[in-house]
């Protein structure tokens, strides 16, 4: 899980590895300061969050701003806002192991492409299993914004998975 975090920071997963040993010294050499006002793995990840994105800046001068456009198209939605024809459930039509294979990769495909913030939100909340809070206290957010990208970032990673499997 933390060479994931790290790697989404960062651009090879050499760097990842350096941030994550780096996230461990760290770990050791501060484990007396650690008081106790989260979980030790919310205190683990939040140092390595910080060390993956100090590295990220230092080895990625030129960070890409992404993109103002929606995550779903708004012909999607009524004027009230609820979805026009809502999403088709798909996970119930993997028939097998193959599919349910091929079906990961397309999801990590998917994940991957997702804006860097919306992507941490999205596979520390469904992947990694944190709470709202831990999100919250290991990116440094609020909760409002920490559901606003978790709604943004599951938007598009439907969005992209209906594309790709062919439904809308």
């Amino acid at each position: 899980m933390m060479l994931r975090v790290a790697s989404s920071f960062v651009p090879t997963r050499a760097v990842a590895e350096e941030v994550v040993q780096d996230t461990w010294l760290g770990v050791v050499r501060g484990i007396e300061c650690f008081e106790g006002r989260s979980s030790l793995r919310t205190w683990l990840l939040r140092i390595l969050v910080n060390r993956a994105r100090t590295a990220g800046v230092k080895e990625r001068r030129n960070v890409a701003i992404g993109s103002w456009e929606p995550a779903v198209g708004p012909a999607r939605f009524h004027g009230s806002g609820a979805w026009a024809d809502p999403p088709v459930r798909w996970d119930d039509e993997v028939a097998d192991r193959l599919a349910a294979g091929a079906l990961a990769s397309t999801i990590r495909t998917a994940l991957a492409s997702l804006p860097v913030l919306q992507r941490e939100v999205v596979a520390l909340r469904d992947v990694d299993g944190l709470t709202s809070r831990e999100v919250c206290d290991v990116l440094d957010i609020s909760e409002g914004h920490q559901r606003v990208l978790l709604h943004r970032g599951r938007s598009r990673l439907r969005q992209s998975l209906e594309t790709e499997l062919g439904r809308t």
